[in-house]
C-alpha cells in the first residue's frame, strides 16, 4: 500500500482499487448515519485533471460542473472583465460544436446550462436527464481543447457588445449598482486582484484584441487548472471511461500557482461617493477590511455581521428600520479567496444628512459594545447557518457546486464537515475578539451614494485619491503560450448519441379537505430532513377591485403579519425561528396572499406553532402600521426612479385600462395614503379565510404525520367570497409607442405586447400559445434573443411570452437595450414577431420544440420548491392527476399548421403597446421614423400634452 492510501485510510476515508487507465482514485466519502456530508469519489487525471463524482439516484438528472480556478483576480490592471468575457466566448461555439449550438444542443436535450464569474473562479455548468451524460461531457471538453480557432473576430465583437450590454443592466443602468465596484477599488490598493470589478470596466473591454483573449485563455484554462464535479443518476466508472475518452488527451496547461493572500489595510477613513440618478434613498456603506475565505476569523465574523445587522433581532434593524430612521438596514460579510471585508448598509428615508447617519451607525457600535454578545444570539446564527447547510443540499445542483467549491479552494470536497465544525463552535469570546480586532475604533472606507441634485447630503468630501502608479504592479507573462490541441483516436465532431430515456415520475400526492374548507396536497420526500409548507389564499390584489382608491391594501396586510402577533414581539418571533433555522413569512402579489413555511422535519412542531400565531392572532398595531405604510409609499417612490419599475407600471397600465391590475400591486402613493388600520384589520376579516386557501406540503415525514401536525388549521374561520372579474379590455386599434423620459439613460427598457382572452388552461389553447412561443422568444435560442443579442449586440438578453393565471394575462417581450439601438430594437422585435406570424415555423424547429420540451420533464420535480410549485398547480386549477402525460400527448402531436395557425392568431403585431423608457432626446425623432403614432407619457402612464 502506498503512503498516500496509508494516510487516507488512517484519516477513515473508504477506498477501493486504484487501477483505471489514465485516472487515479485520490479518496471515496460515504456517509453514514445523519451526518452532513455529500458522498463522492475523488480522482486525479494525468493531465491534471481533478474529477469529482457524487452518484445520487433520487432523480434521473445529471449536472456537470467544470470550474476553472481562474477569475478576475488572475488579470492586470488595463485588462479587466477578461475571465467575464470568456464566460460568453465559451458558449459561442468550437471545432465540433458549431456557432450557439451549445445552448440548442442542450435546450433541446432537455436542460439547462450557464457559467458564472466572481473574482477567484469560473464556471460552466449543464443539468440534464441522465441518459445525456456523455453529450455533457463532450461539449465540456470541446471548449477545453478545442475552442480557440473558433474564437473569431466577428464573434469577439458581438460579446464585446453583449457583455457591454451586461454591464449597462446590471451596473450603470441599476439602483446602486456601482456600490462594489466603487467600494473595491477605494479600499484596494491600485493593481490589486480585487481592486476592479469582476465585469470589467469599458474602458478595457473597448481596447483590448481577440489575440489579447486567446492568449488569457492559453494561460489559465488548461485541464490541470480545473475541477471536473459530475453529480446524480450516474455510474461512478462509467462517468470515469467517458472523462477520460473527452478530457484525457487535452495537454496540460502552463502551471497554476495559489495566490497569495492580500488583505486590504486602512491607516485612516477613506470618504468617497458617486450620484445616482436611478435611485431615492441615498445610501451609506462602510466597508471595514477583514480576512479571507476558510480564516479561522470567517466564522466568528458571520456570526458577528449577523448580530449586528441581519433580521428583526439585529442592532441596526432595532435602531435604524424600527424607529423610522432607514428604510432597509443590514450588514455583509463577504469572504474570498484572498481577502475579505465586513461591508455596513443603510437607506436612510430621502431629506437626512448622511454625516448624521454615519455618527449614528458608530454610536449603534458603541450601544453593541455595551450590550455585550448573548450565547442565545450565537445558538440563533448557528442554528440558521446549520439549517441553510442542509436545505442547499436538495438538490444535485447544489450538491455539486458545493463539492466544486470545496475542492477548487481547500483541495478537499469533503470541506463541508469542516466547515460546519468551525461555524459550530463559535463563542461569545470569539465574536467580541473578531468585533475588536476589525471594526472597534478601526478605519473603513465610506462610501455615500446619493440621488442627483443632492450632492450636499455625503458623509463627507471625498479626501482619497487613488494613488495608479504602475511601479511592482502584478504582470502576467503570456510569452511562449501555445495552443496544442488533443490528439485523439475517435471522431469528436460525431455528437454523442443519447443513453435510453430515463424513467421520469411525477411526484405522488395525497389530498385532504378540512372541515372548515381548507384543501391540502402533499408529498413525502425523505432527501432531506425538512418540511416546506405554503398557504395560499386567493385574492391578493384582485381583492382590492371594490376598494381601487386603496390598492396596495393587501401588500400592507401581508407586511404587517410579517410582524408581531397578539402574544409576541416581532422581535420575539425571529428570535424563536432563528434558534429553530426555520423561517415563516406572509407575501402577497397579484392574486394571492402567500405564507411561506420552511424548516428542519425535527423542528416542524414548534414552527408552525409560530405560523399558528402569525396567520390566526395578528397584532396589527398602530406602530406597526405608520412604519410600514411609510415603507410602502417610499417604495413606490423610489420605483419612479428605476427604468425596468416604470417600464412595467406603464404597460400594465396600458393593458388593463380600467380594471385593478392597471394599478400595481403594492399601490400608488395616493392609495396607500388612503389606508388605515381599519381597512387593513377589515381585509384580514374578509379575504384571510381557509374557504379561499390550499395548503401544499412537502415534507420528509408521512401524510399521518403531516395532516395530525396540521390540525390546528381547524381553528381556521372565514367565508368564501367572490373576486371581480377582469374589466371588459379593448385592444388597441393599432400598434402605438408610449415614450417615457429618462434623461442620459444608458440603456433604454422595452415592453410590448397586449392583453390576451386566455385563462390559465394546462391542456388547451394557452398551453399551446406557449409551445408556439417558444421558438419565438421562450428559450436562449429563440429568434428575438437570437437577433437582438447574438446577432446585433442590442441587449443581454431578449425574450417573449405569455402570462396567465385564473383570469386572463398578457402576451409580453422585453428587454434592456443599448441606449444607442433603442428604435433599432423595436423594428428586430416587430420584425421578428411578424415574420413569424406570417411565415410560421420550421419543420426543424417543431422538431427541436418537440424533443427539448418533451425531454425536460425530469428536471421538473427534484427539489422541494419543484415539488410545491407541481403541487400548486394541480390545486389551484384543479388539473386532473394526469395532466402532464395529455400535455405530453398535445406536445407529441401538435403540427407546424397548428402552431402556424397560434402565431397568426395571438401574435397580434398591428394591437400592441410598445412601452420605451429611455433619454427622449436622442431617441423620440428615431422612433416617431419607424411609422408608429408616438405618445409621450409620464412615470405614471399618464399623457403629457
Amino acid at each position: 500500500m502506498n503512503r498516500l492510501a496509508s494516510l487516507l485510510l488512517l484519516a477513515g476515508v473508504t477506498i477501493s482499487s486504484v487501477a483505471v487507465a489514465q485516472t487515479k482514485l485520490i479518496e471515496k466519502v460515504t456517509k453514514s448515519g445523519d451526518e452532513v456530508v455529500i458522498p463522492y469519489e475523488k480522482y486525479l487525471m494525468d493531465n491534471g485533471l481533478t474529477l469529482v463524482i457524487h452518484e445520487d439516484h433520487s432523480d434521473p438528472i445529471v449536472k456537470v460542473d467544470v470550474t476553472y480556478h481562474v477569475g478576475s483576480a488572475r488579470e492586470e490592471i488595463g485588462k479587466s472583465g477578461f475571465a467575464h468575457f470568456f464566460e460568453h466566448m465559451m458558449f459561442q461555439g468550437t471545432d465540433h460544436v458549431a456557432d450557439e449550438e451549445h445552448f440548442k444542443i442542450v435546450t433541446e436535450a432537455g436542460g439547462t446550462l450557464n457559467g458564472t464569474t466572481n473574482n477567484d473562479r469560473t464556471n460552466y455548468f449543464e443539468t440534464l436527464p441522465s441518459n445525456q451524460l456523455e453529450t455533457a461531457l463532450w461539449l465540456e471538453a470541446d471548449r477545453m481543447g478545442f475552442l480557440l480557432d473558433a474564437v473569431t473576430q466577428e464573434k469577439f465583437e458581438v460579446q464585446r457588445e453583449t457583455v457591454k450590454n451586461e454591464r449597462g443592466q446590471r451596473v450603470d443602468n441599476a439602483p446602486y449598482g456601482r456600490i462594489f465596484e466603487m467600494l473595491g477599488k477605494n479600499l484596494y490598493p491600485y493593481g490589486h486582484p480585487y481592486s476592479w470589478p469582476t465585469i470589467g470596466y469599458l474602458e478595457d473591454l473597448n481596447s483590448v484584441d481577440v489575440n489579447d483573449l486567446k492568449n488569457f485563455f492559453l494561460r489559465w484554462y488548461g485541464p490541470n487548472n480545473a475541477v471536473i464535479t459530475v453529480g446524480g443518476d450516474v455510474n461512478p466508472q462509467d462517468v470515469i471511461k467517458l472523462v477520460e475518452k473527452y478530457f484525457g488527451n487535452i495537454p496540460r496547461g502552463p502551471e497554476v500557482k495559489n495566490m497569495a493572500k492580500k488583505p486590504a489595510t486602512l491607516d485612516k477613513d477613506r470618504y468617497v461617493h458617486y450620484v445616482d440618478n436611478n435611485i431615492r434613498f441615498p445610501a451609506l456603506l462602510l466597508s471595514y477590511p477583514t480576512v479571507e475565505e476558510n480564516h479561522p476569523d470567517a466564522a466568528a465574523l458571520g456570526c458577528l455581521a449577523e448580530i449586528i445587522g441581519q433580521g428583526k433581532n439585529s442592532f441596526f434593524y432595532k435602531r435604524f428600520v424600527k424607529t423610522q430612521k432607514a428604510i432597509q438596514s443590514s450588514i455583509f460579510n463577504n469572504n474570498s479567496e484572498l481577502s475579505g471585508e465586513i461591508i455596513m448598509f443603510v437607506l436612510p428615508f430621502p431629506g437626512q444628512s448622511l454625516s448624521d447617519f454615519e455618527n449614528e451607525i458608530k454610536e449603534a457600535l458603541v450601544d453593541f459594545e455595551k450590550s455585550g454578545i448573548t450565547q442565545e444570539a450565537i445558538d440563533r446564527f448557528k442554528a440558521q447557518y446549520e439549517a441553510n447547510t442542509i436545505n442547499g443540499l436538495a438538490s444535485v445542483d447544489g450538491k455539486v457546486a458545493q463539492l466544486a467549491h470545496y475542492q477548487t479552494f481547500t483541495g478537499n470536497p469533503n470541506y463541508i464537515k469542516k466547515e460546519l465544525e468551525a461555524y459550530r463552535a463559535v463563542t461569545m469570546a470569539d465574536v467580541k475578539r473578531v468585533y475588536e480586532t476589525y471594526i472597534k475604533n478601526k478605519p473603513a472606507v465610506i462610501l455615500s451614494v446619493v440621488p442627483e441634485g443632492q450632492e450636499g447630503i455625503v458623509a463627507k468630501a471625498s479626501n482619497y485619491e487613488i494613488n495608479k502608479k504602475t511601479e511592482g504592479l502584478r504582470k502576467v507573462n503570456y510569452d511562449g503560450l501555445v495552443y496544442n490541441k488533443p490528439k485523439d483516436t475517435f471522431d469528436r465532431s460525431k455528437r454523442p448519441a443519447s443513453g435510453t430515456n430515463p424513467v421520469v415520475k411525477v411526484p405522488e400526492y395525497y389530498t385532504k379537505t378540512l372541515k372548515n374548507g381548507l384543501k391540502v396536497i402533499g408529498t413525502q420526500m425523505t432527501e432531506t430532513p425538512t418540511t416546506a409548507l405554503q398557504i395560499r389564499i386567493e385574492g391578493g390584489h384582485r381583492a382590492e377591485a371594490s376598494m381601487a382608491d386603496k390598492a396596495g391594501v393587501a401588500s400592507l396586510m401581508a407586511a404587517m403579519m410579517n410582524e408581531g402577533t397578539k402574544n409576541f414581539s416581532a422581535e420575539e418571533l425571529s428570535n424563536a425561528l432563528d434558534l429553530l433555522g426555520s423561517s415563516v413569512s406572509v407575501g402577497s402579489n397579484n392574486s394571492e396572499v402567500i405564507v411561506y413555511v420552511q424548516t428542519l422535519t425535527k423542528n416542524l412542531d414548534a414552527t408552525l406553532k409560530i405560523v399558528e400565531e402569525v396567520m390566526l392572532k395578528p397584532a396589527f398595531a398602530d406602530e406597526d402600521f405608520d412604519r410600514l405604510k411609510k415603507q410602502q409609499i417610499e417604495n413606490i417612490s423610489a420605483g419612479a426612479k428605476q427604468p425596468a419599475a416604470i417600464a412595467d407600471k406603464v404597460f400594465g397600465k396600458l393593458l388593463y385600462g380600467d380594471d385593478i391590475y392597471a394599478t400595481p400591486s403594492e399601490g400608488t402613493v395616493e392609495t396607500v395614503t388612503n389606508i388605515t388600520l381599519a381597512d387593513v384589520k377589515a381585509f384580514y376579516a374578509k379575504y384571510f379565510s381557509p374557504k379561499m386557501a390550499t395548503a401544499v406540503v412537502v415534507s420528509s415525514n408521512s401524510e399521518k404525520s403531516v395532516m395530525a401536525k396540521l390540525s390546528f388549521l381547524n381553528s381556521w374561520s372565514g367565508e368564501k367570497v367572490e373576486l371581480a372579474p377582469l374589466a371588459k379590455i379593448e385592444l388597441p386599434a393599432k400598434t402605438k409607442v408610449y415614450l417615457v423620459d429618462k434623461p442620459n439613460a444608458p440603456q433604454s427598457e422595452i415592453r410590448i405586447g397586449y392583453l390576451t382572452d386566455l385563462p390559465y388552461d394546462a391542456t388547451g389553447e394557452y398551453f399551446k400559445t406557449n409551445l408556439m412561443n417558444y421558438t419565438m422568444g421562450g428559450m436562449f435560442n429563440s429568434r428575438i434573443n437570437l437577433n437582438l443579442r447574438e446577432d446585433k449586440g442590442y441587449t443581454y438578453g431578449a425574450r417573449s411570452g405569455f402570462s396567465s393565471g385564473t383570469l386572463p394575462g398578457p402576451f409580453q417581450a422585453s428587454a434592456g437595450v443599448r441606449a444607442d439601438a433603442t428604435a433599432e430594437s423595436v423594428v428586430e422585435f416587430m420584425r421578428e414577431m411578424t415574420t413569424f406570424r406570417t411565415q410560421g415555423i420550421t419543420t426543424d424547429e417543431v422538431a427541436f420544440l418537440k424533443k427539448s420540451i418533451g425531454q425536460r420533464d425530469a428536471l421538473k420535480y427534484e427539489t422541494p420548491s419543484q415539488k410545491a410549485g407541481f403541487l400548486n398547480q394541480i390545486v389551484k386549477y384543479d388539473l386532473d392527476k394526469n395532466f402532464v402525460k395529455n400535455q405530453q400527448k398535445i406536445l407529441a402531436g401538435i403540427s407546424k399548421r397548428e402552431i402556424d395557425e397560434l402565431a397568426k392568431k395571438y401574435v397580434k403585431t398591428d394591437n400592441m403597446y410598445i412601452v420605451v423608457v429611455g433619454d427622449a432626446a436622442s431617441n423620440k425623432e428615431k422612433l416617431t421614423d419607424l411609422g408608429y403614432d408616438l405618445v409621450m407619457v409620464d412615470t405614471n402612464g399618464e399623457v403629457i400634452n
